[in-house]
């Protein structure tokens, strides 16, 4: 009898299935194993020093074509220089004027173009740039997350330096080991790989009172120099020139001709458990990009280096996006700017071609030449001495006729109540926004600026010693022309901790302040913001300035005095309001001897303002 006959038929379909079964799954990790590569794969070792700039872009360019799925650096570190990196043109908003940098060329580290669906994950690894580059530019890609890997420069573009000794008509200056220098005719030139610093830009850390305030490096630049040492530099200084002795000076060049990151008309797009150590020019720039989640990023020095500062703008700035933006658990330390900027663009009317077609003009001289509007986006109208969105429109056609001018017709006429200097925003390309469990610090300007009409929350957030406010609310068609006024915004359960010491609108910790010529409570630019469950710890008396606003909500919020530093604002205001409108502040918990504990109206009167008894304030 054949054996195989004496086995029962459930056992013959159940061994078919196994088999099945088993070739299905050896299928499928062959395929898992082709979906992910490896930079090992094509011979890139870590550790190497070697420059793998081109080689890592061979490999990006076979991923696309092969639609894999993952891209795998194994730990170490890895070398990326100029030489073999892309270089193309991008314009990116809030950069350099024509003037500054005509052509536009980013000189590219990895550039990952028209891909979805991909995870770049350096299991730890640390990549060093070289010269001055874009380290990473995401254009036009899909689900991407960008994961475990830590970016920093051999040479940054920031200069430091100590100072050690300070007598009068001298001082020495300890300089960082990565800021490389020479004299050359009495004069100290900074230099790096392939580039020296030709315009000036000077913050300084106090190391005692942990703040940061603009500098003058004109002093020293003027000043005869010579070497002491390796390292160390002494400066032949005038009369009445005296810094503090172990203060940290930081140098940089103010042309933004490169940027840290650039995610450019993507979707979707994650960077989680990466380290941004140090970014040339501005820092993650997220431009024209829908759905961004930054979790766990931070912006900082690694300890290792000993340096202060990570970016010679920005940390993250987002511009002109749409969907979800989620800052979540990050860390920031070492803005030449601000850590977080979240805005849109609004472009001037320049000429009304026909009914239902525009000439618009980009007005500021740094940020131009990108899209900012597309076939079938939702605009407004806006005033721009009221900062008021008086009408609606929908895009038709998109016209570049210049870096500077676009022509865009709408489906319907445009207002017949335009005024001069009018401006169009894109309300399509408006962010919902989450900022949350982050810490800010080591900034001599603001930690958050955010303007955008959709949903925005910032909580569980720890804002130390950032120079002006701490959160910045504008709406401006005047100056940067950063889009608009806000609808619903949240702020609550954070900690400011002494900030504003160096300036913002009414030197206050938090500052709500467009651009509208005239304050009319009649006509108020923002709505709908609610500042609750926060601590207040302050050296001085501005906490809240605020124009403009209808339904402005503080409650429920402590106000701690603070003793590091000495009160030296000229407005004695806690609280200064300016044609703001039903306005409700209650249940202030005042500790400690806290300055001011009134309340300035301007254009407006006490009937626009509802307080309760308990938080012991006065209305001026």
């Amino acid at each position: 009898m054949n054996y195989f006959t004496t086995i029962p038929m459930p056992f013959t379909v159940s061994l078919s299935r196994i088999l099945l079964l088993i070739v299905i799954y050896c299928f499928t990790i062959a395929h898992a194993d082709c979906q992910s590569v490896s930079v090992a794969d094509f011979g890139i070792k870590p550790d190497s020093y070697e420059n793998v700039t081109q080689r890592v872009q061979k490999i990006i360019e076979h991923i696309g074509k092969n639609n894999a799925s993952k891209l795998v650096f194994p730990k170490g570190r890895y070398d990326f220089w100029p030489d073999g990196a892309i270089r193309a043109k991008y314009f990116v908003s809030n950069t350099s004027t024509e003037q500054e940098n005509s052509l536009k060329v980013k000189t590219i580290g990895m550039l990952f173009k028209n891909m979805k669906n991909l995870t770049i994950d350096g299991n730890g690894s640390l990549f060093i740039f070289h010269g001055k580059m874009t380290t990473v530019l995401f254009d036009h890609c899909e689900n991407v997350l960008f994961q475990n890997i830590h970016i920093d420069f051999e040479r940054p573009t920031m200069s430091e330096m100590r100072y050690t000794n300070v007598t009068e008509g001298g001082v020495d200056l300890e300089i960082h080991p990565d800021a490389k220098y020479s004299i050359q005719d009495g004069q100290l030139v900074w230099h790096g790989e392939g580039w020296k610093t030709n315009h000036f830009h000077a913050v300084e850390f106090d190391t005692t009172v942990k703040t940061m305030r603009y500098a003058d490096w004109k002093t020293l630049n003027k000043s005869k120099a010579s070497e002491i040492r390796p390292g160390l530099v002494h400066f032949e200084t005038p009369p009445g020139f005296k810094p503090v002795s172990g203060n940290i000076l930081t140098v940089r060049d103010i042309i933004r001709d490169q940027v840290g990151m650039f995610i450019l008309e993507s979707k979707n797009v994650t960077l989680q458990d990466v380290g941004m150590h140090y970014m040339h020019g501005l820092g993650i720039v997220s431009q024209y990009t829908e759905n961004i989640t930054m979790r766990r990023v931070t912006c900082a020095p690694r300890p290792e280096t000993k340096r202060i500062i990570a970016s010679s703008a920005d940390f993250m700035h987002f511009s002109g996006c749409r969907g979800q933006i989620t800052v979540e658990d990050c860390k920031f330390s070492g803005a030449h700017d601000d850590p977080i900027n979240v805005h849109g663009t609004n472009l001037r009317i320049a000429e009304k071609l026909e009914s239902n077609k525009l000439k618009v003009r980009f007005m500021h001289g740094q940020s131009y030449g990108f899209n900012a509007f597309f076939v079938g986006d939702e605009v407004a109208f806006v005033h721009s001495a009221s900062m008021q969105r008086f009408a609606k429109g929908k895009v038709k056609t998109v016209n570049r006729i210049s870096d500077r001018e676009i022509e865009l017709a709408f489906e319907k006429s445009v207002p017949q109540n335009l005024e001069p200097n009018d401006c169009v925003e894109n309300m399509t390309w408006t962010p919902e926004v989450l900022i949350k469990g982050s810490h800010f610090t080591r900034t001599n300007t603001r930690g958050i600026l955010l303007t955008t009409p959709r949903k925005a929350i910032i909580e569980n957030n720890t804002f130390y010693k950032t120079g002006m406010s701490a959160i910045l609310i504008e709406a401006d068609a005047e100056g940067w022309f950063e889009s608009g006024p806000v609808r619903d915004v949240t702020i609550r359960n954070n900690e400011f901790i002494d900030c504003a010491y160096q300036g913002g609108p009414g030197n206050a910790i938090i500052a709500i302040n467009p651009s509208n010529k005239a304050a009319d409570i009649k006509t108020p630019v923002h709505f709908n913001i609610k500042i609750e469950n926060n601590i207040f710890k302050t050296f001085d008396y501005p906490v809240l300035f605020a124009k403009s606003t209808k339904g402005l909500i503080f409650s429920n919020n402590s106000v701690l005095r603070t003793n590091d530093m000495k009160p030296q604002s000229t407005s004695k205001k806690m609280f200064d309001l300016n044609a703001c409108s039903e306005v409700v502040i209650s249940n202030v918990k005042l500790e400690g001897d806290v300055l001011g504990k009134n309340i300035k109206l301007n254009n407006m009167g006490k009937s626009d303002i509802k307080l309760d008894k308990n938080s012991n304030l006065v209305i001026e």
